[in-house]
């Protein structure tokens, strides 16, 4: 298996089957520092010593993932007295474990989280709002941890204590290969979505396929919709969907034409005619062929770009309708949480923390995990190349969090709407054999009907 399939069937799994994991998060939540509703336990005592006592922390990490086992070599680098035993397993099989491993005597102290809402409502995660005061995350931007928050029993996302941590985070946005642009006269990143448009446009005029976009298995044409839903509307409401409040609906003016511009790309033939025939792997190897301009993609393939197309590829946030409209992109970390039993609580979020405030361990992030590292947004991003691809997509990162404007990924929403509405919907929509208005009722009626279970 090739890097880039490893990295995106992890990926795949961590973004787009339906987790309770994001980052710098659009939602109506609090301003920085502001005040979040506590359980009973958001008062205990902790303590934010690391101690110099050994320790071995147990650790359960996806596999394939070397992110979190670089950051633990660093840190007993650092912290000598601090071992790691790290257990591995495949993200699906961390997915079908981890309530049982959570429940055991030998519970991890650290661990990746498929979900968060039946673990919380379990008792199996441990209440954080205690070393959020201690640490003083109140200095993170409130949006990066927004969706790691639940209310009392986690009946509700989005608000209330927090529980998990990101190690990365990730954020979306288009590549494109800077020869081809060239060629069509495209000197910087389109302004407005009309620029992007006509940028398509005179693609497939000089015969260059516009979009190189998967849609095979999983609906890679997701991306592409949401980004242009993300700019349509409100994404609040977006964000709202996916949180699952009262009253929130996929079926918005703001959906529906972002689902008629999809139709529109598809019949002007800007995405492949088999899309629904290509999966990721096959896109990426595309692309690095020099099939595509453009690709609606993620940075976790900064560095694959950076050695296979270096010099070649570039990357944009994706623009608004508007020359000033706010930067809005999809954007989820690899969630980790403490177990509830876990026997090293303090030195567990002392690690998690470190994580994001330690020099060298963000370096690691952005180095292997190719991401943003996330933590105080006063503190400076670790050097990389002008230049590359990686370097972009820092920046970015940056341009997102600044306008706090990263919203989780709709395939998100529930369990099962990924693959039982929207990929099926999607490759109907883009095969012509689904209209742009029954793919938004379709989203939303499969929405309920899980919701209702």
């Amino acid at each position: 298996m090739s890097e880039f399939t490893t990295r995106f069937t992890r990926r795949r799994l961590a973004l787009l089957v339906p987790l309770l994991a994001a980052g710098l998060t659009i939602s109506a939540c609090s301003a920085p520092g502001s005040e979040q509703p506590k359980s009973e336990d958001s008062d205990a005592k902790v303590s934010t010593e690391l101690g110099t006592d050994p320790i071995t922390l147990e650790m359960y990490a996806e596999t394939g993932f070397p992110l979190a086992k670089a950051l633990a070599d660093e840190f007993t680098k650092q912290h000598p007295h601090v071992k790691f035993n790290i257990r591995e397993d495949q993200f699906t099989v961390i997915v079908e474990n981890a309530p049982r491993v959570l429940a055991s005597d030998n519970a991890p102290d650290i661990i990746r989280l498929p979900t968060m809402v039946d673990l919380v409502k379990d008792g199996l995660l441990k209440n954080l709002d205690p070393y959020f005061d201690a640490h003083g995350w109140d200095k993170f931007p409130a949006s990066q941890l927004v969706q790691l928050r639940l209310t009392d029993g986690g009946a509700e996302r989005g608000s209330g204590s927090l529980y998990g941590m990101g190690l990365g985070y990730s954020v979306t946005g288009v590549f494109y290969n800077k020869k081809q642009a060239e060629r069509i006269g495209m000197t910087q990143p389109p302004a407005t979505i009309a620029e992007f448009e006509e940028l398509l446009a005179k693609a497939k005029a000089a015969n260059l396929q516009p979009i190189m976009q998967f849609n095979k298995n999983t609906a890679g044409i997701n991306f592409t919709h949401q980004a242009l839903q993300n700019q349509f509307g409100d994404p609040t409401q977006i964000a709202d969907w996916i949180f699952q409040k009262k009253g929130a609906s996929f079926d918005t003016p703001a959906a529906l034409k972002a689902t008629q511009t999809i139709q529109k790309w598809a019949q002007a033939g800007y995405f492949p005619k088999d899309a629904n025939a290509i999966d990721y792997t096959a896109m990426m190897g595309e692309f690095m062929k020099g099939n595509g301009l453009f690709m609606f993609n993620g940075d976790w393939e900064s560095g694959n770009l950076d050695k296979n197309m270096a010099g070649e590829v570039g990357f944009f946030l994706f623009p608004g309708e508007t020359a000033d409209a706010k930067n809005v992109a999809m954007s989820a970390p690899n969630t980790f949480g403490v177990g509830a039993r876990a026997k090293n609580a303090d030195a567990a979020v002392y690690f998690l923390n470190w994580a994001h405030t330690n020099d060298k361990a963000r370096e690691i992030a952005v180095q292997i995990g190719g991401s943003h590292p996330g933590g105080p947004s006063d503190l400076p991003l670790p050097a990389v190349t002008d230049g590359t691809v990686l370097a972009e997509t820092l920046k970015a990162s940056q341009q997102l969090g600044a306008d706090n404007g990263a919203v989780d990924f709709t395939a998100n929403a529930t369990g099962g709407i990924f693959a039982s509405a929207i990929t099926p919907e999607m490759q109907k929509l883009i095969a012509d054999q689904q209209t742009p208005e029954g793919y938004v009722k379709a989203v939303q009626a499969e929405y309920e009907k899980e919701l209702s279970r």
